[in-house]
């Protein structure tokens, strides 16, 4: 039987005897929770030996209630533990020196979905660095990483870091949170006491949830968006989208499984991919679809588009490649309609100077590639295998699960 790192924690008394004496805090969201359902804050504040002085929640907050992307969150007093909850994604997004004297320990639980943008990593970045400067304690209570172990995409930038790109990962990393702080750790030489929580009985290879136990254990939404385990899957590719003007599904019922747009042919679409690199869409089944999104982009339209579905028969989990299907769709796109206003010129993430798609990619190789017609699928496949060796390589010392 799987235990997450806040059972371990509440299940080892010289663990938690560890913590007597010191003011907690506790960095969590909605799927911050133990084995049996209860959120870690309600464990925790049932343990006589832990002091819960505070609380911090990450963007869409604490209670998980923002429903659509870029929403600020709000400090709040908590009615039940009556103790302050900070939010990392509102006038701040590094904890002040006001958030950081009400703690000794910060135990942070986040459940991850496994991609560099989702923006949980970089929180988890900037609480490490804050801590190491205010000689603070953390402590990584580990979950399971439901993207697995497959690496894909191309490595960011340096240049190109941002608050959804903390370091120099791929889309698809293939790391659980507490594996991620490891390589902050000593990647960025931070001088923090830092303590990883390992789970116990986790298995990222074994199906077939292959990094989610979906036999044991139930899906509970980290963010509004992530709604089930086929959108933690689809995510390394579908984030892409944001930083488009096709629709990601947000504002439907599939947010992230999705692709449309209301005034282009999916058909035509599907079966230019089909043409242009049909070894890019194995692992899963698209079914063209129509959706009308409640808020976001084409809000009331109606949208043809096409469903990523990666469960059943359709899912072969070292075969999907989400970042290469979307890259593709793009392709397709600005081959077939070569006019058509693809890249999205917003404000995002708190960026205003960089197009939202490098951002998101890690760089300008991405949407060149897509924009040159002489460039094929065998010119990024190479570029993008590359970088997949070189993280393959980087990530092995950091790994502490079979």
């Amino acid at each position: 039987m799987i235990q997450f790192g806040i059972d371990v924690l509440l299940n080892d008394s010289k663990l938690r005897q560890e913590l007597k004496g010191k003011r907690v805090a506790l960095l969590a969201h909605p799927a911050s929770l133990t084995q049996q359902m209860v959120h870690s804050m309600d464990a925790l504040a049932q343990c006589p030996e832990i002091s819960l002085t505070a609380a911090l929640g990450p963007q869409h907050g604490m209670r998980g209630e923002k429903q659509d992307n870029m929403v600020e969150s709000q400090d709040f007093m908590d009615t039940v533990h009556q103790i302050p909850v900070f939010s990392l994604y509102g006038e701040v997004r590094r904890p002040t020196p006001v958030m950081l004297e009400t703690f000794d320990v910060l135990l942070v639980d986040l459940q991850d979905v496994g991609t560099r943008v989702y923006t949980f990593l970089t929180t988890l970045l900037y609480v490490m660095e804050a801590c190491a400067q205010a000689k603070k304690s953390v402590w990584v209570l580990d979950r399971p990483n439901p993207a697995g172990r497959p690496v894909e995409g191309s490595l960011l930038l340096k240049e190109w870091t941002s608050f959804v790109g903390a370091a120099e990962f791929p889309m698809r990393h293939g790391l659980t949170l507490g594996e991620a702080a490891q390589w902050f750790f000593k990647k960025k030489r931070l001088n923090l006491d830092l303590k990883v929580i390992p789970m116990r009985g986790y298995d990222p290879t074994q199906g077939p949830g292959y990094g989610w136990p979906e036999a044991t254990v139930s899906w509970v939404s980290p963010s509004p968006n992530a709604s089930c385990l086929s959108m933690a899957r689809c995510y390394p590719g579908t984030v892409l989208l944001e930083g488009t003007c096709l629709s990601e599904g947000r504002g439907t019922t599939h947010p992230l499984e999705v692709l449309g747009v209301p005034d282009l042919d999916s058909l035509k679409i599907l079966k230019k991919m089909e043409v242009l690199a049909p070894e890019w869409l194995r692992g899963c089944k698209l079914r063209a679809c129509y959706f009308q999104p409640t808020f976001q982009k084409h809000v009331g339209k109606i949208c043809s588009g096409f469903q990523i579905h990666v469960d059943g028969q359709w899912y072969e989990h070292q075969l999907f490649k989400p970042y290469r299907l979307i890259a593709l769709a793009m392709k397709a796109i600005r081959k077939l309609f070569i006019n058509y206003e693809l890249w999205r010129d917003f404000h995002y993430e708190y960026e205003n100077e960089k197009l939202a798609i490098d951002l998101i990619s890690g760089g300008r190789l991405l949407r060149e590639w897509v924009d040159d017609p002489q460039a094929n699928p065998e010119d990024l496949d190479k570029k993008l295998k590359a970088d997949e060796k070189n993280w393959q390589e980087d990530r092995i010392e950091f790994l502490i699960y079979p």
